[in-house]
Protein backbone atom coordinates (compact mmCIF):
# COMPACT_ATOMS: atom_id res chain seq x y z
CA UNK A 1 0.00 0.00 0.00
CA UNK A 2 1.44 3.39 -0.98
CA UNK A 3 2.67 5.55 1.91
CA UNK A 4 0.33 8.51 1.16
CA UNK A 5 -2.68 6.16 1.40
CA UNK A 6 -1.37 4.73 4.69
CA UNK A 7 -0.92 8.30 5.95
CA UNK A 8 -4.53 9.17 5.03
CA UNK A 9 -6.00 6.04 6.66
CA UNK A 10 -4.07 6.43 9.94
CA UNK A 11 -4.90 10.15 10.08
CA UNK A 12 -8.61 9.36 9.60
CA UNK A 13 -8.65 6.84 12.46
CA UNK A 14 -6.85 9.24 14.78
CA UNK A 15 -9.23 12.10 14.03
CA UNK A 16 -12.25 9.96 15.02
CA UNK A 17 -10.93 10.12 18.61
CA UNK A 18 -11.42 13.93 18.57
CA UNK A 19 -15.14 13.46 19.27
CA UNK A 20 -14.38 11.67 22.56
CA UNK A 21 -12.00 14.47 23.54
CA UNK A 22 -14.78 16.97 22.88
CA UNK A 23 -17.03 14.97 25.22
CA UNK A 24 -14.77 15.32 28.26
CA UNK A 25 -14.15 18.97 27.40
CA UNK A 26 -17.92 19.52 27.55
CA UNK A 27 -18.50 17.46 30.73
CA UNK A 28 -15.17 17.58 32.61
CA UNK A 29 -16.40 17.18 36.19
CA UNK A 30 -18.84 14.40 35.31
CA UNK A 31 -16.18 12.48 33.38
CA UNK A 32 -13.72 12.83 36.26
CA UNK A 33 -16.12 11.52 38.92
CA UNK A 34 -16.99 8.65 36.62
CA UNK A 35 -13.27 7.85 36.47
CA UNK A 36 -13.04 7.99 40.28
CA UNK A 37 -15.90 5.57 40.82
CA UNK A 38 -14.65 3.19 38.14
CA UNK A 39 -11.20 3.04 39.76
CA UNK A 40 -12.72 2.39 43.18
CA UNK A 41 -15.04 -0.35 41.96
CA UNK A 42 -12.21 -2.05 40.06
CA UNK A 43 -9.96 -2.14 43.14
CA UNK A 44 -12.59 -2.88 45.82
CA UNK A 45 -11.17 -6.33 46.63
CA UNK A 46 -7.50 -5.37 46.69
CA UNK A 47 -5.81 -5.23 50.09
CA UNK A 48 -5.67 -1.46 49.87
CA UNK A 49 -9.32 -1.34 48.82
CA UNK A 50 -10.38 -3.46 51.77
CA UNK A 51 -8.26 -1.48 54.22
CA UNK A 52 -9.86 1.81 53.21
CA UNK A 53 -13.35 0.45 52.46
CA UNK A 54 -13.53 1.43 48.81
CA UNK A 55 -16.94 -0.19 48.48
CA UNK A 56 -18.42 2.40 50.86
CA UNK A 57 -17.22 5.39 48.85
CA UNK A 58 -20.13 6.99 47.02
CA UNK A 59 -18.94 10.56 46.42
CA UNK A 60 -15.93 12.81 46.57
CA UNK A 61 -16.45 13.67 50.23
CA UNK A 62 -16.30 9.95 51.13
CA UNK A 63 -13.24 9.60 48.93
CA UNK A 64 -11.29 12.31 50.78
CA UNK A 65 -12.50 11.18 54.21
CA UNK A 66 -11.67 7.48 53.88
CA UNK A 67 -8.57 7.40 51.70
CA UNK A 68 -5.42 9.24 52.85
CA UNK A 69 -3.18 11.46 50.77
CA UNK A 70 0.18 9.73 50.24
CA UNK A 71 3.62 10.43 48.88
CA UNK A 72 6.05 7.78 47.64
CA UNK A 73 7.45 7.18 51.12
CA UNK A 74 3.97 6.40 52.45
CA UNK A 75 2.98 4.16 49.54
CA UNK A 76 6.33 2.41 48.99
CA UNK A 77 5.75 -0.47 51.49
CA UNK A 78 2.63 -1.46 49.52
CA UNK A 79 4.49 -1.14 46.21
CA UNK A 80 7.40 -3.19 47.52
CA UNK A 81 5.13 -5.99 48.78
CA UNK A 82 3.23 -6.01 45.49
CA UNK A 83 6.46 -6.07 43.46
CA UNK A 84 8.02 -8.94 45.42
CA UNK A 85 4.92 -11.10 46.03
CA UNK A 86 2.82 -10.43 42.93
CA UNK A 87 -0.30 -10.07 45.10
CA UNK A 88 -3.10 -7.66 44.27
CA UNK A 89 -2.14 -5.16 46.96
CA UNK A 90 -2.95 -1.90 45.12
CA UNK A 91 -4.51 -3.10 41.85
CA UNK A 92 -6.51 -6.28 41.11
CA UNK A 93 -4.45 -7.50 38.16
CA UNK A 94 -0.86 -8.67 38.57
CA UNK A 95 1.48 -5.83 37.70
CA UNK A 96 4.44 -7.01 35.68
CA UNK A 97 6.11 -3.67 34.95
CA UNK A 98 7.66 -1.06 37.25
CA UNK A 99 9.15 2.21 36.06
CA UNK A 100 12.35 2.93 37.93
CA UNK A 101 12.50 6.65 38.52
CA UNK A 102 14.37 9.04 40.77
CA UNK A 103 12.67 12.23 39.59
CA UNK A 104 15.95 14.12 40.06
CA UNK A 105 19.59 13.11 40.07
CA UNK A 106 19.66 11.85 43.64
CA UNK A 107 20.46 8.21 44.22
CA UNK A 108 17.21 6.97 45.76
CA UNK A 109 15.12 5.00 43.27
CA UNK A 110 11.37 4.86 43.06
CA UNK A 111 9.56 1.87 41.58
CA UNK A 112 6.34 3.14 40.04
CA UNK A 113 3.79 0.43 39.12
CA UNK A 114 2.79 0.40 35.44
CA UNK A 115 -0.20 -1.89 34.97
CA UNK A 116 -1.47 -3.26 31.65
CA UNK A 117 -4.42 -0.87 32.04
CA UNK A 118 -2.03 2.07 32.47
CA UNK A 119 0.01 1.05 29.42
CA UNK A 120 -2.98 0.65 27.11
CA UNK A 121 -5.53 3.13 28.48
CA UNK A 122 -3.15 5.87 29.57
CA UNK A 123 0.35 5.84 28.06
CA UNK A 124 -0.56 4.41 24.64
CA UNK A 125 -3.77 6.43 24.55
CA UNK A 126 -1.77 9.56 25.33
CA UNK A 127 0.67 8.80 22.53
CA UNK A 128 -2.17 8.31 20.05
CA UNK A 129 -3.95 11.46 21.24
CA UNK A 130 -0.74 13.44 20.77
CA UNK A 131 -0.89 12.44 17.10
CA UNK A 132 -4.66 12.97 16.97
CA UNK A 133 -4.47 16.55 18.21
CA UNK A 134 -1.57 17.39 15.92
CA UNK A 135 -3.28 15.90 12.85
CA UNK A 136 -6.56 17.61 13.73
CA UNK A 137 -4.78 20.98 13.79
CA UNK A 138 -2.70 20.31 10.67
CA UNK A 139 -4.86 18.86 7.92
CA UNK A 140 -1.98 18.54 5.48
CA UNK A 141 0.30 16.65 7.91
CA UNK A 142 2.20 13.75 6.34
CA UNK A 143 3.69 12.24 9.49
CA UNK A 144 2.97 8.67 8.49
CA UNK A 145 4.79 8.85 5.17
CA UNK A 146 7.97 8.61 7.22
CA UNK A 147 9.19 7.64 10.68
CA UNK A 148 9.33 9.13 14.14
CA UNK A 149 12.80 9.43 15.65
CA UNK A 150 12.35 8.47 19.30
CA UNK A 151 14.94 9.26 21.92
CA UNK A 152 13.97 7.42 25.07
CA UNK A 153 15.65 6.29 28.23
CA UNK A 154 19.15 4.90 28.37
CA UNK A 155 18.32 1.75 30.34
CA UNK A 156 17.19 -1.67 29.30
CA UNK A 157 14.51 -3.57 31.22
CA UNK A 158 15.63 -5.83 34.07
CA UNK A 159 13.90 -8.78 35.76
CA UNK A 160 13.49 -9.12 39.52
CA UNK A 161 11.18 -11.62 41.26
CA UNK A 162 9.10 -12.20 38.12
CA UNK A 163 8.60 -8.43 37.72
CA UNK A 164 10.41 -6.13 35.30
CA UNK A 165 11.76 -2.64 35.85
CA UNK A 166 13.49 0.07 33.84
CA UNK A 167 12.93 3.56 32.41
CA UNK A 168 9.32 4.20 31.46
CA UNK A 169 10.40 4.79 27.86
CA UNK A 170 12.03 1.35 27.80
CA UNK A 171 8.83 -0.24 29.15
CA UNK A 172 6.76 1.54 26.52
CA UNK A 173 9.10 0.44 23.73
CA UNK A 174 8.96 -3.17 24.99
CA UNK A 175 5.15 -3.08 24.76
CA UNK A 176 4.65 -1.09 21.56
CA UNK A 177 2.17 -2.55 19.06
CA UNK A 178 3.75 -3.66 15.79
CA UNK A 179 2.41 -0.72 13.74
CA UNK A 180 3.88 1.82 16.18
CA UNK A 181 7.24 0.07 16.36
CA UNK A 182 7.48 -0.16 12.57
CA UNK A 183 6.81 3.56 12.21
CA UNK A 184 9.57 4.46 14.68
CA UNK A 185 13.34 4.70 14.51
CA UNK A 186 15.78 3.54 15.71
CA UNK A 187 14.95 -0.14 15.90
CA UNK A 188 14.15 -1.59 19.32
CA UNK A 189 17.58 -3.08 20.09
CA UNK A 190 19.21 0.33 19.54
CA UNK A 191 16.47 2.26 21.35
CA UNK A 192 17.02 0.09 24.44
CA UNK A 193 20.82 0.30 24.53
CA UNK A 194 22.06 1.16 28.02
CA UNK A 195 25.36 2.92 27.27
CA UNK A 196 24.38 6.42 26.27
CA UNK A 197 27.35 7.47 24.13
CA UNK A 198 27.30 4.28 22.05
CA UNK A 199 23.55 4.54 21.74
CA UNK A 200 23.79 8.07 20.29
CA UNK A 201 26.28 6.91 17.66
CA UNK A 202 24.08 3.92 16.75
CA UNK A 203 20.95 6.10 16.44
CA UNK A 204 22.72 8.53 14.11
CA UNK A 205 24.10 5.81 11.84
CA UNK A 206 20.67 4.17 11.59
CA UNK A 207 18.55 7.28 11.03
CA UNK A 208 20.48 9.79 8.89
CA UNK A 209 19.33 8.05 5.68
CA UNK A 210 15.75 7.47 6.88
CA UNK A 211 12.77 9.67 6.03
CA UNK A 212 12.28 11.16 9.49
CA UNK A 213 9.08 13.22 9.73
CA UNK A 214 8.84 13.76 13.50
CA UNK A 215 10.99 13.80 16.64
CA UNK A 216 10.09 12.75 20.19
CA UNK A 217 12.14 13.06 23.36
CA UNK A 218 13.42 15.28 26.17
CA UNK A 219 14.70 18.65 24.79
CA UNK A 220 18.09 18.65 26.51
CA UNK A 221 19.06 15.20 25.19
CA UNK A 222 17.46 15.65 21.77
CA UNK A 223 19.53 18.81 21.36
CA UNK A 224 22.72 16.83 21.98
CA UNK A 225 21.63 14.23 19.41
CA UNK A 226 20.76 16.80 16.72
CA UNK A 227 24.05 18.63 17.17
CA UNK A 228 25.87 15.31 16.73
CA UNK A 229 23.81 14.57 13.61
CA UNK A 230 25.06 17.81 12.03
CA UNK A 231 28.64 17.05 13.02
CA UNK A 232 28.34 13.52 11.55
CA UNK A 233 26.72 14.62 8.29
CA UNK A 234 28.50 17.96 7.80
CA UNK A 235 25.14 19.61 7.05
CA UNK A 236 24.25 23.17 8.08
CA UNK A 237 20.86 22.40 9.63
CA UNK A 238 18.61 19.44 10.41
CA UNK A 239 16.24 20.09 7.48
CA UNK A 240 19.13 19.37 5.12
CA UNK A 241 19.32 15.92 6.75
CA UNK A 242 15.56 15.29 7.05
CA UNK A 243 13.72 17.64 4.65
CA UNK A 244 10.26 16.22 5.48
CA UNK A 245 10.53 16.87 9.22
CA UNK A 246 7.24 18.39 10.49
CA UNK A 247 7.04 18.35 14.29
CA UNK A 248 8.94 17.81 17.52
CA UNK A 249 6.94 16.23 20.37
CA UNK A 250 8.74 17.16 23.57
CA UNK A 251 8.33 17.03 27.34
CA UNK A 252 10.19 16.36 30.56
CA UNK A 253 11.76 19.80 31.02
CA UNK A 254 10.77 23.38 30.26
CA UNK A 255 11.35 24.03 26.56
CA UNK A 256 11.90 27.80 26.73
CA UNK A 257 15.64 27.71 27.50
CA UNK A 258 16.17 25.56 24.41
CA UNK A 259 13.76 27.22 21.96
CA UNK A 260 16.23 29.54 20.22
CA UNK A 261 18.78 26.76 19.79
CA UNK A 262 16.15 24.58 18.11
CA UNK A 263 15.15 27.41 15.79
CA UNK A 264 18.75 27.60 14.61
CA UNK A 265 18.94 23.85 14.09
CA UNK A 266 15.53 23.66 12.38
CA UNK A 267 15.16 26.99 10.49
CA UNK A 268 11.52 26.83 9.35
CA UNK A 269 8.45 28.83 10.37
CA UNK A 270 6.29 25.87 9.33
CA UNK A 271 7.94 23.45 11.74
CA UNK A 272 5.76 22.70 14.80
CA UNK A 273 6.60 22.09 18.45
CA UNK A 274 4.09 20.07 20.51
CA UNK A 275 4.54 19.67 24.26
CA UNK A 276 3.32 16.71 26.30
CA UNK A 277 3.13 16.15 30.05
CA UNK A 278 3.82 12.52 30.80
CA UNK A 279 5.73 10.80 33.58
CA UNK A 280 6.30 7.35 35.03
CA UNK A 281 3.05 7.78 36.95
CA UNK A 282 0.91 8.54 33.91
CA UNK A 283 0.23 10.59 30.78
CA UNK A 284 -1.54 13.75 31.90
CA UNK A 285 -1.76 16.54 29.33
CA UNK A 286 -1.07 17.42 25.70
CA UNK A 287 -0.72 20.67 23.78
CA UNK A 288 -3.90 20.84 21.71
CA UNK A 289 -3.26 24.04 19.73
CA UNK A 290 -0.54 25.07 17.31
CA UNK A 291 1.97 27.60 18.67
CA UNK A 292 0.71 27.37 22.25
CA UNK A 293 2.34 26.87 25.63
CA UNK A 294 -0.83 25.52 27.26
CA UNK A 295 -1.62 21.82 27.71
CA UNK A 296 -5.06 20.22 27.64
CA UNK A 297 -5.62 18.09 30.75
CA UNK A 298 -6.70 14.66 29.51
CA UNK A 299 -9.59 13.51 31.67
CA UNK A 300 -10.46 10.00 30.44
CA UNK A 301 -7.18 8.08 30.86
CA UNK A 302 -8.11 6.18 34.01
CA UNK A 303 -6.72 8.96 36.20
CA UNK A 304 -8.64 10.97 38.79
CA UNK A 305 -7.07 14.34 39.55
CA UNK A 306 -6.97 16.37 42.73
CA UNK A 307 -5.18 19.60 43.53
CA UNK A 308 -3.58 21.09 46.65
CA UNK A 309 -3.25 24.90 46.71
CA UNK A 310 0.46 25.55 47.19
CA UNK A 311 -0.20 28.38 49.65
CA UNK A 312 -1.75 25.70 51.89
CA UNK A 313 0.62 22.84 51.03
CA UNK A 314 1.63 20.60 53.96
CA UNK A 315 2.58 17.45 52.07
CA UNK A 316 0.35 14.47 53.03
CA UNK A 317 -1.35 16.55 55.74
CA UNK A 318 -2.78 18.90 53.13
CA UNK A 319 -6.38 19.27 52.01
CA UNK A 320 -7.00 18.60 48.33
CA UNK A 321 -9.81 19.80 46.06
CA UNK A 322 -11.33 18.29 42.92
CA UNK A 323 -11.42 19.67 39.39
CA UNK A 324 -14.80 21.26 40.18
CA UNK A 325 -13.20 23.81 42.51
CA UNK A 326 -9.96 24.85 40.83
CA UNK A 327 -9.23 28.49 40.01
CA UNK A 328 -7.33 30.22 37.26
CA UNK A 329 -3.63 31.08 37.67
CA UNK A 330 -3.31 29.53 41.11
CA UNK A 331 -0.37 27.25 41.88
CA UNK A 332 -1.43 23.67 42.77
CA UNK A 333 0.39 20.50 43.74
CA UNK A 334 -0.92 17.68 41.57
CA UNK A 335 -2.51 14.61 43.19
CA UNK A 336 -3.43 11.53 41.15
CA UNK A 337 -5.37 8.30 41.57
CA UNK A 338 -4.57 5.92 38.72
CA UNK A 339 -5.35 2.63 37.01
CA UNK A 340 -1.94 1.38 38.16
CA UNK A 341 -2.86 1.52 41.87
CA UNK A 342 -1.58 4.92 42.93
CA UNK A 343 -4.19 6.20 45.38
CA UNK A 344 -4.33 9.92 46.14
CA UNK A 345 -0.64 10.11 45.29
CA UNK A 346 1.18 13.46 45.46
CA UNK A 347 3.29 13.27 42.34
CA UNK A 348 5.55 16.18 43.25
CA UNK A 349 4.72 18.46 40.29
CA UNK A 350 3.03 21.83 40.51
CA UNK A 351 0.70 23.24 37.85
CA UNK A 352 -1.61 26.17 37.27
CA UNK A 353 -4.78 26.42 35.19
CA UNK A 354 -4.64 28.90 32.32
CA UNK A 355 -8.16 28.03 31.14
CA UNK A 356 -11.19 26.35 32.71
CA UNK A 357 -13.15 25.89 29.48
CA UNK A 358 -11.49 23.62 28.52
CA UNK A 359 -9.15 22.77 31.38
CA UNK A 360 -5.71 23.78 30.15
CA UNK A 361 -2.63 23.91 32.34
CA UNK A 362 1.00 24.95 32.54
CA UNK A 363 3.61 23.07 34.55
CA UNK A 364 5.08 25.49 37.09
CA UNK A 365 7.65 23.32 38.88
CA UNK A 366 8.07 20.80 41.67
CA UNK A 367 6.85 20.78 45.25
CA UNK A 368 10.45 20.22 46.37
CA UNK A 369 12.24 22.19 43.66
CA UNK A 370 11.89 25.78 44.78
CA UNK A 371 13.87 28.22 46.86
CA UNK A 372 12.27 29.70 49.94
CA UNK A 373 15.32 30.20 52.15
CA UNK A 374 14.41 33.83 52.87
CA UNK A 375 10.65 33.89 52.21
CA UNK A 376 11.15 34.63 48.50
CA UNK A 377 9.12 31.62 47.26
CA UNK A 378 10.99 31.34 43.97
CA UNK A 379 9.58 28.59 41.74
CA UNK A 380 10.87 27.16 38.47
CA UNK A 381 8.33 29.06 36.39
CA UNK A 382 9.71 32.35 37.78
CA UNK A 383 13.29 31.30 37.08
CA UNK A 384 12.60 30.17 33.52
CA UNK A 385 10.69 33.34 32.62
CA UNK A 386 13.36 35.63 34.12
CA UNK A 387 16.13 33.75 32.27
CA UNK A 388 14.20 34.08 29.02
CA UNK A 389 13.96 37.86 29.49
CA UNK A 390 17.63 38.24 30.47
CA UNK A 391 18.77 36.08 27.53
CA UNK A 392 16.64 38.01 25.03
CA UNK A 393 17.98 41.36 26.22
CA UNK A 394 21.59 40.13 26.17
CA UNK A 395 21.54 37.92 23.08
CA UNK A 396 22.51 34.93 25.23
CA UNK A 397 21.64 31.23 25.08
CA UNK A 398 21.67 28.90 28.09
CA UNK A 399 22.52 25.22 27.88
CA UNK A 400 22.10 24.20 31.54
CA UNK A 401 21.76 25.84 34.94
CA UNK A 402 21.01 25.27 38.60
CA UNK A 403 20.23 27.71 41.42
CA UNK A 404 20.71 27.51 45.18
CA UNK A 405 20.64 29.94 48.13
CA UNK A 406 23.71 31.57 49.58
CA UNK A 407 22.81 31.54 53.24
CA UNK A 408 23.34 34.51 55.53
CA UNK A 409 26.61 34.62 57.40
CA UNK A 410 27.77 37.02 60.09
CA UNK A 411 27.25 40.61 58.84
CA UNK A 412 26.36 39.29 55.38
CA UNK A 413 23.04 39.22 53.57
CA UNK A 414 21.68 36.22 51.72
CA UNK A 415 21.60 35.74 47.98
CA UNK A 416 21.07 33.20 45.20
CA UNK A 417 23.85 31.58 43.24
CA UNK A 418 23.12 30.75 39.60
CA UNK A 419 25.55 28.23 38.12
CA UNK A 420 25.06 28.64 34.37
CA UNK A 421 26.55 26.92 31.33
CA UNK A 422 26.02 29.26 28.40
CA UNK A 423 25.71 28.03 24.85
CA UNK A 424 26.18 31.67 23.85
CA UNK A 425 27.48 33.91 26.62
CA UNK A 426 26.28 37.49 27.10
CA UNK A 427 28.68 40.27 26.17
CA UNK A 428 28.36 41.69 29.67
CA UNK A 429 27.83 39.30 32.55
CA UNK A 430 27.17 42.26 34.84
CA UNK A 431 24.33 43.47 32.62
CA UNK A 432 22.92 39.94 32.41
CA UNK A 433 23.01 39.74 36.23
CA UNK A 434 21.10 43.02 36.55
CA UNK A 435 18.51 42.08 33.91
CA UNK A 436 17.93 38.71 35.59
CA UNK A 437 17.45 40.34 38.98
CA UNK A 438 15.07 42.97 37.58
CA UNK A 439 13.01 40.34 35.79
CA UNK A 440 12.74 38.22 38.95
CA UNK A 441 11.53 41.25 40.91
CA UNK A 442 8.92 42.06 38.26
CA UNK A 443 7.68 38.46 38.20
CA UNK A 444 7.78 37.57 41.91
CA UNK A 445 6.60 40.11 44.50
CA UNK A 446 8.00 38.05 47.40
CA UNK A 447 11.45 38.12 45.80
CA UNK A 448 11.04 41.85 45.14
CA UNK A 449 10.22 42.48 48.80
CA UNK A 450 13.33 40.65 49.97
CA UNK A 451 15.47 42.54 47.44
CA UNK A 452 14.12 45.98 48.51
CA UNK A 453 17.18 48.06 49.46
CA UNK A 454 19.07 44.74 49.82
CA UNK A 455 17.15 44.25 53.07
CA UNK A 456 17.44 40.43 52.94
CA UNK A 457 18.80 39.47 49.54
CA UNK A 458 21.61 41.01 47.52
CA UNK A 459 22.10 40.76 43.76
CA UNK A 460 22.23 37.15 42.52
CA UNK A 461 25.68 35.71 41.97
CA UNK A 462 26.29 34.35 38.47
CA UNK A 463 28.87 31.55 38.38
CA UNK A 464 30.04 30.21 35.04
CA UNK A 465 30.09 26.48 34.44
CA UNK A 466 32.70 25.12 32.08
CA UNK A 467 31.75 23.58 28.73
CA UNK A 468 29.74 20.36 29.21
CA UNK A 469 30.24 20.50 32.98
CA UNK A 470 26.67 19.43 33.71
CA UNK A 471 26.90 16.67 31.10
CA UNK A 472 30.03 15.18 32.64
CA UNK A 473 28.62 15.52 36.16
CA UNK A 474 25.52 13.58 35.07
CA UNK A 475 27.77 11.03 33.38
CA UNK A 476 29.70 10.55 36.62
CA UNK A 477 26.36 9.71 38.25
CA UNK A 478 25.42 7.30 35.43
CA UNK A 479 22.49 9.63 34.71
CA UNK A 480 22.88 10.38 31.01
CA UNK A 481 19.81 10.34 28.80
CA UNK A 482 16.13 9.64 29.23
CA UNK A 483 14.28 11.50 31.96
CA UNK A 484 17.40 12.36 33.99
CA UNK A 485 17.54 16.08 34.65
CA UNK A 486 19.67 18.63 36.42
CA UNK A 487 17.74 20.00 39.43
CA UNK A 488 16.98 23.61 38.49
CA UNK A 489 16.13 25.05 41.91
CA UNK A 490 17.04 23.56 45.23
CA UNK A 491 16.44 24.86 48.72
CA UNK A 492 19.90 23.87 49.95
CA UNK A 493 23.35 23.78 48.40
CA UNK A 494 23.81 20.03 48.08
CA UNK A 495 23.59 19.87 44.28
CA UNK A 496 25.30 23.11 43.34
CA UNK A 497 28.28 22.47 45.64
CA UNK A 498 28.66 18.94 44.31
CA UNK A 499 28.64 20.13 40.69
CA UNK A 500 31.16 22.88 41.45
CA UNK A 501 33.36 20.46 43.39
CA UNK A 502 33.23 18.03 40.48
CA UNK A 503 34.59 20.76 38.21
CA UNK A 504 37.48 21.40 40.59
CA UNK A 505 38.28 17.69 40.74
CA UNK A 506 38.40 17.55 36.94
CA UNK A 507 40.79 20.49 36.81
CA UNK A 508 43.17 18.92 39.33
Amino acid sequence: MALPIVNSIISWFLKKRKHQVELFIKYPVEVQFEQMLKLLRTATNTEYGKRYAFKKVENYKDFTTQIPLVNYEALSPYIQEQRTTGKNILWPNKIKWYAKSSGTTNSKSKFIPVSEDAIKLCHFKGGKDMLTLFCNNNEDAKLFTGKNLRLGGSSAVYEDNDAYFGDLSAIIIENLPLWADMSSAPKQEVALMSEWESKMDAIIKETVDENITSLAGVPSWMLVLLERVLKYTGKNNILEVWPNLEVYFHGGVNFNPYREQYKKLIPSDKFKYYETYNASEGFFAIQDQNNSDELLLMLDYGIFYEFIPMDEYKSIKSKAISLADVELNKNYALVITTNAGLWRYIIGDTIKFTSLTPHRIKITGRTKHFINAFGEELIIENAEEALKIACTKNNALIKEYTVAPIFMAENEKGSHEWLIEFEQAPTSLEKFQTELDTALQNINSDYEAKRYKDITLTLPLISLASKNQFHFWLKSKNKLGGQHKVPRLYNDRSFIDEIKEYQLEQQC
